[in-house]
């Protein structure tokens, strides 16, 4: 029954959003009266159902394949026939039954949460409305409402053009693909599907990866040519649906043909269907909400008490890891105003990024071009993987590790790594970054397993300490 438009029903807090936002409510705050509002196709947002978990349990499988097939040079003979049905029931077998489990629980498993599965606005500052008439108010607010992918007006979602929340639940697998995009969702999807034995074609208006290091992005995008088709610097012109599939026209006048297309060209915050007009929130020209350190929404520069944001809705980086910090921060936000002490800070940095596609990428901080820009003094070191042991066993001569050091400091500015296990690789670098330590000392100052992976970065330590030294 639908509440009266005159009444409001009363929460100590709203959260919007069913993704990071569900890690909040807690033994912390049992004696509060909760709401989680919550219109996604399934619970506990993106990267649970159809992002980062998902996509890496295909991923996986896709390796095993890709390196069977592969493997000649290595004396090792032999193809793999990859099961769509079978890996995709097997990861959604998983994944499925923890969002239900999850949902049923915050929906009759706790007696002070009350979960509401509709689309809100905001009306006022502390105000929503549901689309069923339901309103809300809540002391305490909440913006946790995610991103969605990016639509493109000549080739709108449908049966045959899918974005990435359909791409791994599919029946059957189509014979050729097409997937619109250069950065890390479009880059993994085209290696899974070329994996499976899709015939794929990759189109991005700029080479892939653009957002890592040139060398890095320029590796990448010819390693993915020699798997699956790959064309960069065109755009769709046009695109007519056919009884085969797609004909795409692109500005340069050639044409692509596909049975299914996917558009994974980056995400949009879904800060635009919430309504914070009426609630007179910054929002910034990327359309993400403007908040502070302690992640407050800003309301003319100046942050709101009580009203929070966090993940995809309010950072530029989108990226799980970022989102579960943000609503750390939020949390023991709430827990301090309760007690009327000082908010923490989200200061944490720097951001790591990984892309798990074959080859694998990964890197944080500057690049050297970035720092030439910003005028600082810093200095490049590169060590291929096929200049250590591990990389021989691995006959490897196309992945390396860049790092970008201040000169005077010894600081590492930022790591951009290209080839196997290379989110493994940049841990240790970014710890190292992240406390500040200088590159001296930290490759003569402990162990590295021989002849492991990780001799990989001590020798681009060794060659930075070197170049310092000079």
């Amino acid at each position: 029954m639908a509440v009266p438009q005159t009444e409001y029903e009363e929460f100590d807090l709203i959260i919007i959003g069913a993704g990071s936002g569900n890690t909040i409510p807690g033994p912390d705050f049992a004696d509060w009266r909760i709401a989680i509002v919550d219109d996604g196709r399934w619970f506990g947002g993106t990267c649970l159902n159809a992002g980062c978990i998902p996509t890496k349990m295909f991923v996986h499988p896709s390796d095993v394949a890709r390196e069977m097939r592969q493997g000649g040079h290595l004396g090792v003979h032999g193809s793999a026939e990859l099961d769509w049905a079978a890996v995709r029931d097997r990861v959604f077998g998983r994944i499925d039954s923890i969002s239900q489990g999850g949902e049923a629980y915050r929906d009759h498993g706790e007696p002070n949460i009350t979960l509401v599965r509709e689309t809100v606005q905001f009306t006022g500052e502390r105000e929503l409305t549901t689309v069923s008439g339901r309103r809300l108010r809540g002391e305490r607010i909440v913006i946790a409402a995610g991103s969605r992918p990016r639509e493109l007006p000549n080739l709108p979602f449908g049966d045959t053009v899918i974005s990435s929340d359909d791409a791994l639940r599919l029946d059957a697998l189509p014979a050729s693909l097409l997937v619109i995009g250069g950065g890390a969702v479009a880059s993994e999807f085209a290696a899974v599907y070329s994996a499976f034995g899709v015939e794929v074609t990759q189109l991005n208006r700029s080479p892939l990866l653009r957002s890592a290091d040139a060398d890095v992005s320029e590796t990448f995008t010819k390693l993915a040519g020699e798997q699956w088709s790959v064309r960069t610097g065109v755009t769709v012109a046009s695109a007519e649906h056919r009884d085969s599939g797609w004909q795409l026209t692109l500005d340069d006048g050639s044409e692509l043909s596909a049975e299914l297309v996917l558009v994974a060209a980056g995400r949009i915050p879904n800060t635009d269907r919430l309504g914070v007009d009426a609630a007179g929130f910054d929002v910034r020209a990327d359309g993400t909400l403007a908040v502070d350190l302690g992640q407050r929404v800003l309301r003319d520069g100046e942050p709101v008490d009580g009203i929070y944001a966090l993940g995809d809705v309010s950072s530029p980086h989108q990226l799980k890891h970022v989102a579960n910090q943000d609503a750390r921060i939020v949390a023991e936000n709430l827990r301090r105003t309760a007690r009327g002490e000082a908010l923490a800070e989200n200061t944490l940095g720097p951001v790591p990024y990984a892309v798990f596609s074959a080859p694998e990428v990964a890197h944080f901080g500057l690049t050297l071009a970035e720092t030439t820009e910003q005028g600082m003094d810093a200095f490049e070191v590169r060590h291929d993987y096929g200049w250590t042991a591990w990389g021989w066993a691995l006959d490897d001569e196309v992945s390396f590790l860049k790092i970008v050091v201040e000169r005077v400091t010894g600081k590492l500015l930022g790591a951009h790594i290209i080839g196997p296990d290379a989110p493994i690789l940049l841990q240790p670098l970014l710890q190292a970054a992240s406390f500040n330590q200088s590159v001296r000392g930290l490759a003569r100052g402990q162990y590295w397993p021989h002849p492991a992976a990780t001799e990989i970065i001590e020798n681009a330590l060794l060659k930075a300490e070197e170049e310092l030294q000079a």
